[in-house]
């Protein structure tokens, strides 16, 4: 016998005979000695409904069979007389691999708060809200493997491990394999060249810089794996790790990065309306009334490209009360990105050339001597998505940055190297890839879409 997922029954042509499922029973119940049960086995949002008479020969086990309870069912998929579902599976044997005790079961009531599901990370994805979460999250990785593959792109894995800090921000977990309780009860002084590698070491906020070295050899390359930051950050925005996908390429240009920045987006929203629109529209339906045309209008729709500057003319002249004070210079908040987006634009937008002091110091200076070749794209409902520029291709700027961000200039030493030696304009932008099925889900807590989270104070599983 051959073994179907509820997906493949669902979506079957033809009434099949001697067939095997497997799952996890939604809801049971007895009606008049026949049992209804409603299987799912992650596959889908949809359940598959068993039904079993009296003649299964097993039939008086199957009172012990509760929600969340794990079974397999031997029977034949025929057409069902119920409106709402064209199939159904006539069991003839059930072997019963676990019982869920339904006095301490938590998952009985057909509804919970995020909230209370964030407690039991452990059996959220059984819930449908969270198995289409995970189910449009694989989809969009492989959505974005797909889209850099037609374009030629290679796959670089970049260290988790590093000795170097891409933004300059300090906010890293240290990897360290010294003894600080001998340390401190001996009250030495800390020898970092007796640590594993020799000095300080971190977990990477991005992978980044050597992704740099691969676009300055293969072209265009990109990465797309876990980063870290140890910001003491409690919103629904931040994670203290979150996967980034980030594409390097020689030879590109502000203007190109844009480009790519823009096909990227609408090229992974587009697959996931084309393959996961099952998903899409519970979404719709239970989360974010309008998702649909949400997402079908950024498809739809050229994004803008603004100037910092305008922008901070568009926020200082909208007479709209914010929380944080505009002025140029100012690290714009995600209260000014949404209102340049879902007040003012009503669509994406690019900004670009924002001021040198709140940028990266691997950002390309332009010759106003006050600005970078920055680019920022901001989405409706989230802010910023992705976060870019056309990278420092000058020796002696790039040395001067390093200097003036106060960073230890032999820590650069190999990529300050990639400057030496056949320089070429690039460029490059970071997704965090948490935000992005924020975005096409309509879901507004990033840790919601993460299959198991990592927040401050929390490091559970």
């Amino acid at each position: 016998m051959d073994y179907f997922s509820v997906k493949e029954l669902l979506g079957s042509n033809s009434e099949r005979k001697e067939l095997i499922a497997r799952g996890w029973i939604r809801t049971v119940r007895n009606l008049n000695y026949i049992y209804f049960i409603e299987l799912n086995d992650g596959s889908t949002l949809n359940n598959l409904q068993i039904v079993c008479d009296n003649t299964l020969e097993n039939y008086p086990e199957l009172e012990k069979l509760s929600t969340g309870s794990s079974i397999e069912v031997v029977g034949d998929l025929v057409k069902s007389p119920a409106k709402e579902q064209k199939w159904e599976l006539k069991g003839k044997k059930i072997k019963i691999y676990s019982i869920a005790d339904p006095k301490d079961y938590p998952l009985q009531k057909k509804r919970h708060s995020f909230e209370f599901l964030r407690t039991i990370t452990h059996l959220k994805p059984r819930t449908n809200t969270f198995g289409a979460v995970m189910r449009v999250r694989s989809h969009m990785a492989y959505a974005i493997h797909k889209f850099f593959y037609e374009r030629g792109f290679y796959y670089i894995h970049t260290p988790i491990i590093t000795g170097s800090d891409c933004e300059g921000a300090g906010a890293m977990f240290q990897v360290t394999t010294l003894d600080f309780d001998n340390i401190i009860k001996e009250k030495k002084s800390i020898d970092w060249s007796e640590d594993f590698f020799g000095k300080k070491t971190y977990l990477t906020v991005s992978g980044q810089l050597e992704a740099e070295i691969y676009a300055c050899s293969l072209g265009k390359v990109y990465t797309f794996g876990p980063t870290f930051r140890a910001e003491n950050s409690n919103t629904t925005r931040h994670l203290s790790e979150f996967w980034m996908i980030e594409p390097e390429m020689a030879f590109y240009e502000l203007k190109d990065n844009i480009n790519l920045a823009e096909q990227f987006i609408k090229y992974v929203i587009k697959y996931i309306l084309e393959n996961d629109k099952e998903d899409i529209e519970f979404f719709d339906k239970w989360i974010l009334n309008g998702l649909i045309e949400k997402l079908e209008k950024v498809l739809n729709s050229s994004f803008e490209v603004v100037e910092y500057t305008e922008a901070i003319n568009i926020l200082q002249n909208s007479n709209y009360k914010f929380e944080f004070p505009v002025y140029w210079g100012v690290d714009l908040q995600s209260e000014h990105e949404r209102y340049l987006t879902e007040k003012h634009f009503n669509k994406p937008i690019f900004l670009i050339n924002y001021p040198r002091e709140i940028k990266a110091f691997y950002m390309k200076q332009n010759d106003d001597g006050k600005t970078v070749r920055a680019m920022d794209l901001l989405v409706p409902q989230i802010g910023e998505i992705i976060g870019g520029s056309q990278r420092e291709d000058d020796y002696d700027k790039l040395l001067e940055a390093i200097k003036r961000f106060n960073l230890n200039e032999k820590d650069y030493w190999w990529y300050l190297d990639l400057r030496k030696y056949g320089s070429v304009p690039h460029s490059g932008f970071g997704l965090g890839f948490e935000r992005l099925i924020q975005f096409v889900t309509g879901m507004t807590n990033i840790r919601d879409v993460i299959p198991i989270y990592r927040v401050p104070g929390f490091a559970e599983f």
